[in-house]
Order: C-alpha cells, then sequence, then structure tokens
C-alpha cells in the first residue's frame, strides 16, 4: 500500500525528529510516569504512528469497502448515512405492568428498540412462588411467569412495529415461545416478528453463572431454536453470542473477542452436526460486545472482530452467502467500568464509551444510566443514557461518515494486534478440543481470572487511575434517587400467578407438558411444544421443570 522509497524516507525523517525535537525535550521535561500499553496483551503504545506501522496493510484483503469483505469497514454500504444504530436501553422493572410503563415511557422518549431484562427466577427457570425465588422478584429486571405477564409487558405495543432484544439464555426457548404467542394473538405473521434472544448458555458457564441444563442439551435446545427460526421467524435473530460478560468479568479486549468468536464456532458447529445448513442459520447470528474505556482499542476490537468473523466463516464452514460472513452486533457500555462514587462521572464515562461503539460501527446501542452502579436506573438517569445517543447520532458528527477512523495508523496497527492476539487465543482453544472443552476444564475461567486478579492488584496500587475511586476522591455522600422494588410488588406478582392457575385448563397444560416431555426425550424439535405449552398458560418453572427432569442440571467444577 505504500511506496518503499517512501516509507524509507518517512523512517529516516523520524528519527532526525527524534533526535532534534524529541530528545531535548524529553531532557527537559521528561514524560508521564504512566505506562502506555494497551489493555489487551500489554502492548506498547508508541509515542508516534507512522506509514511504517502499516506497512503491510492491503487495502482491498484488510479494508475494503463498506458492505463489502472482509467488513473491516462495516456490513453496510451506507454506514449510519442511510440508517442509525438501534437505540435499544436495556429496561425491565419489577413486575409487567411496571416494564410496559417503562417501555412506553422510553419509546416516547426517542428510543427506537425495545431491550428487556429479566428478574433473576426467571433467567434460572423459576417461578416468583418457587422457594428459591424469594426476595429477588423482580429485582434484577421484570418477573414472567406465564404468557399473561408477557401479554401485560406488551399491552398496546404493535410487535410488528418494535424489534425487542431479550436478554435470557437457559430459558429463552420459552421467553421466545411467549412473545411469538403475543404477536399470534395480535395477528402479526410470524415472518415479520423482529427482535433478538440472547440465548447464548457458553458464555453462562464461563461468566455468569445462569445456566440450567448441562452443555451438551442446551445445545440442543440452540439449534432446536435455529431450526425453528430459520422457517418460522427469520428476521428474529437466534441468538446474541455474548463477550459483553466475559469482558465485564474481566477480561481483555483480545480474550473477550477470541472466547466470543469461540463460542459462536460452536454454535455453528452443533448447528451443522444438527444437520442444518450453514447459509439457512447463520444470517441470524448475532454478537453481543461491551464498549469499554480505551476508545481507540475499542474501535480496534470491534473492526477486528468483523475482519475474523468473515474469515472463520469462509475458511472454517465454507460459508457462501454474504449474510453468513457478516457480524452484526450490539453494544452495551461497561456496567464494570461505572462507580459507585461521584456517579456523576459515570456520564462523561458512558458517553466515551459509547462514542467508541459508534466509531466502531455497532447496529444497536444500549448506555448505561449512571446510577446503575447502585441500584436500577431511575426514569431521569435513563433519560439521561438516552440522550446521550441522540446527541451522539445527531450533533456529534459522529455518524456522519462511515468508518471515520479508518486509515489512522495507530488505530490500522491496533486492530492488526487486537485481530493477532485473538486469533492466537482461538489457536490454543482449539488444542484444547474447542471451546466446549476449554469451558469445561475450567481453562477459559482461569484466564479471564488472572486478568481481573492483576487487574485490582494494578487499581489498589495506583498503577490504574479509576477517576473518584483510587485518585481525586471526594469526602461526601452521593445524593441519589434509588429505584427499588417494594416487597409488596413480589406479593402482587405471586397473586397474579395464583389466578392464572386458577383460571387455566388444567388438562391442557398436563397435556402439552407431558408433549413437550416426549419430544425432549426424543429427537423431535421442542419448540413447537414449548409454543403449544406457554399458549396453555403452563408457566417458566414447570416448562424447564419438564426438560430438567429429561436433560438434568449442570453442575459446574472448580475453576481453581
Amino acid at each position: 500500500m505504500f511506496d518503499q522509497d517512501d516509507l524509507e524516507a518517512i523512517r529516516e525523517g523520524r528519527e532526525d525528529w527524534e533526535e532534534s525535537e524529541v530528545d531535548p525535550v524529553l531532557d527537559r521535561f521528561g514524560e508521564r510516569e504512566d505506562e502506555f500499553t494497551t489493555d489487551t496483551g500489554g502492548h506498547e503504545v508508541k509515542r508516534l504512528y507512522t506509514p511504517n506501522d502499516v506497512a503491510d496493510l492491503d487495502y482491498d484483503d484488510d479494508l475494503g469497502f463498506p458492505g463489502e469483505e472482509p467488513y473491516t469497514r462495516g456490513v453496510y454500504s451506507t454506514g449510519y448515512r442511510g440508517r442509525l444504530w438501534t437505540m435499544r436501553q436495556y429496561a425491565g422493572m419489577g413486575t409487567p405492568e411496571e416494564t410496559n410503563e417503562r417501555f412506553n415511557y422510553l419509546m416516547d422518549e426517542g428510543q427506537t428498540g425495545l431491550s428487556m431484562a429479566f428478574d433473576l427466577p426467571t433467567q434460572m427457570g423459576r417461578d416468583s412462588d418457587h422457594a428459591m425465588s424469594a426476595g429477588e422478584v423482580g429485582k434484577s429486571g421484570v418477573a414472567i411467569d406465564t404468557l399473561a405477564d408477557m401479554e401485560t409487558v406488551f399491552e398496546g405495543i404493535p410487535l410488528d412495529e418494535v424489534s425487542t432484544s431479550m436478554t435470557i439464555n437457559a430459558p429463552a426457548s420459552v421467553l421466545l415461545a411467549m412473545y411469538i404467542a403475543v404477536g399470534d394473538q395480535q395477528g402479526v405473521d410470524r415472518e415479520e416478528l423482529r427482535g433478538t434472544i440472547q440465548n447464548d448458555v457458553l458464555k453462562e458457564y464461563i461468566a455468569r453463572n445462569t445456566y440450567i441444563y448441562p452443555p451438551e442439551p442446551s445445545m440442543r435446545i440452540i439449534t432446536d431454536i435455529f431450526e425453528f427460526c430459520a422457517e418460522e421467524t427469520p428476521k428474529f435473530n437466534t441468538i446474541s453470542i455474548s463477550g459483553y460478560h466475559i469482558r465485564e468479568a474481566g477480561s481483555t479486549a483480545a480474550q473477550e473477542l477470541a472466547f466470543t468468536l469461540g463460542d459462536g464456532i460452536e454454535y455453528v458447529k452443533a448447528a451443522l452436526d444438527a444437520g442444518l445448513d450453514v447459509d439457512e442459520f447463520a444470517p441470524q447470528l448475532s454478537f453481543f460486545f461491551n464498549g469499554h474505556n480505551n476508545i481507540f482499542e475499542e474501535v480496534a476490537k470491534f473492526r477486528a472482530a468483523r475482519r475474523m468473523w468473515a474469515t472463520i466463516m469462509e475458511e472454517r464452514f465454507d460459508a457462501e452467502s454474504e449474510k453468513s460472513k457478516q457480524l452484526k452486533f450490539h453494544t452495551q457500555t461497561a456496567g464494570s467500568m461505572l462507580t459507585a462514587q461521584q456517579v456523576e462521572n459515570n456520564v462523561v464515562r458512558v458517553a466515551y464509551q459509547a462514542l467508541a461503539a459508534v466509531l466502531g460501527g455497532t447496529q444497536s446501542l444500549h448506555t448505561n444510566g449512571k446510577d446503575e452502579a447502585l441500584s436500577l436506573p431511575t426514569e431521569k438517569s435513563v433519560r439521561t443514557a438516552l440522550r446521550t445517543q441522540q446527541i451522539l447520532a445527531h450533533e456529534s458528527g459522529a455518524a456522519d461518515t462511515i468508518d471515520p477512523l479508518a486509515g489512522s495508523y495507530y488505530v490500522e496497527s491496533l486492530t492488526d494486534e487486537v485481530e493477532a492476539d485473538a486469533f492466537e487465543i482461538l489457536d490454543e482453544v482449539d488444542e484444547r478440543g474447542g471451546m466446549r472443552e476449554a469451558i469445561e476444564s475450567q481453562w477459559v475461567q482461569r484466564q479471564i481470572q488472572d486478568v481481573a486478579f492483576d487487574r485490582q492488584e494494578e487499581i489498589e496500587e495506583k498503577e490504574r487511575i479509576i477517576v473518584g475511586v483510587n485518585e481525586f476522591q471526594v469526602d461526601e455522600e452521593p445524593e441519589m434517587d434509588i429505584e427499588e422494588v417494594a416487597p409488596e410488588e413480589e406479593e402482587k406478582q405471586v397473586r397474579n400467578l395464583e389466578a392464572v392457575k386458577e383460571e387455566r385448563d388444567d388438562e391442557a397444560v398436563d397435556a402439552a407438558l407431558a408433549a413437550l416431555e416426549d419430544a425432549a426425550a426424543g429427537d423431535e424439535n421442542v419448540m413447537p411444544y414449548i409454543v403449544d405449552a406457554v399458549k396453555a398458560y403452563a408457566t417458566v418453572g414447570e416448562i424447564c421443570d419438564v426438560m430438567r427432569d429429561v436433560f438434568g442440571e449442570y453442575q459446574p467444577g472448580s475453576a481453581l
């Protein structure tokens, strides 16, 4: 891409510049004592980058044009000039009624997509009246027990006019079935339903631990969803392969990228082993990444992710469809970077993280509320978080041109570094038998824990500055309007569940659950049977318990 004579002239010019300009300044003033390294791999960040740092860059092979392989510059030819990213604020509030209210509030404020958070019992496949659910109902999101709750959440919200992302994993099949059932009630053609289920159980074993079933049956359920949705709901993304939680657990950017794509490889392999055609299901795969603090490294990570996935899908899986090779992703700003101290600083952190996601070409974005280190966000803080996106879109100019940092000697060099580090990690994963083997042996978890431990030591030693936490502190208590879930709301949810159980047709429920049990014990696709059970108003817990009885529950080993 660069003429060798020009590169040599630049190299010599840099040496002269360092000798004549830099060295005298260093002798007189020195430089900051900070360690100038990337978060990924600890690579040195040079004082200056020139064409010599990207001398091997080939425009066609390494960059290309937006909408064309290798998709480094984006999967759409018009970028944000054609359509802005989806502004999708994560929301789920205690009861279904409150969630419906928050969804309508956000749409009135200009949100362009819905994102649904579920409480811990729902995520674990337990009903609100289960003994293990006590004290957790509605705390981390909305409580969903039956189809009646999902009907309430989407009352007055036409499903043919919105797309909905659902952060649900082990019971994803059940919540998707409920969404489809609400769409059927509304008369929406299933082919018109749009949205995403997270449905990424491998990262649950790595980072979040809201798993139910062992890996093998979990992968079976996921591939059943792939097959069902390819035919029934082709516009619905069947999985959001998530690096977000891997990064929240402490990984580097390269580990986030490698382990996420490694999980993606496992899902593709499982679907192929189940007899599915790669170009039938792969276009419905999506990804979910963390928007962290280092702007340039995050941009490099997003650009490298697209290039890597195109290579993986073509070289490993012989994908032919362009859509199968296109990595599309949602970004959420880093929850682990929010601080309880000086919470106003979180507004600034979130804005920079969101900028990195937009410069990196995200398709969808959630910006955290400033108070999420303390509680669910208040209406005021979630509005500020949404306004952050709207200002980025309409005032900053960041969305006016495609891949605006392309050609930066630093960003291109960093993109290559992140990609090389991530591929090196993937090579080791392959040597260990793939991601499932690496997860079950706890190797992946140990890699992340080691990094997290080192990062914490750096913070405690002030080698890594967290503003307001280990430097620039103030001695004052934060004044915050905290969003809380009252105990009465849990009681109300349990009463509503009891009412549904009293009014439903128990024979229809028993028949639907028995049919599901037979399907799960055999080799039929379980999704049609889950939809039937949901429509009979079987509960999340009842449906999950049937599959617990057939598949068993996962018991993790020690990550020591």
